[in-house]
């Protein structure tokens, strides 16, 4: 990692990492629990991830997942990352969200991620 004006590059408290990932807690937190997945290679884009990082990508958030399971107790969660900045990133450091849901946490939670373009959130199918 190496990126002086990367707030992930800098280190901090690491909850759970392996070869190429690292997790710490979102700074920012949807709900509790939020947890970022890093890659410790500095680069912006999920998609340039090399194959040695997306085959060690599904260890580290199966760890994630079972670390929020234990210590949160959420009902569901959400996983995902932005690519661009129109797609929503605004660190350009690469990093997935695994974010735990929990029962009422919204009104209607239906929709899940498809809710980033808020009018396309709901829809009958």
């Amino acid at each position: 990692m190496s990126n002086s004006k990367c707030p992930f590059c800098d280190r901090f408290e690491i909850i759970l990492e392996n070869e190429y990932w690292f997790s710490v807690f979102d700074k920012y937190p949807v709900n509790k629990g939020h947890i970022l997945i890093v890659p410790k290679r500095h680069y912006s884009n999920y998609f340039e991830s090399n194959q040695s990082e997306l085959d060690s990508f599904n260890d580290i958030l199966f760890k994630v997942k079972e670390f929020l399971s234990h210590e949160y107790h959420p009902n569901g969660f959400n996983v995902g990352f932005n690519v661009n900045r129109e797609g929503g990133q605004t660190i350009f450091h690469t990093h997935i969200h695994v974010i735990p849901r929990y029962t009422n946490d919204v009104s209607e939670p239906e929709g899940g991620v498809r809710g980033v373009i808020p009018s396309k959130q709901k829809y009958n199918g």
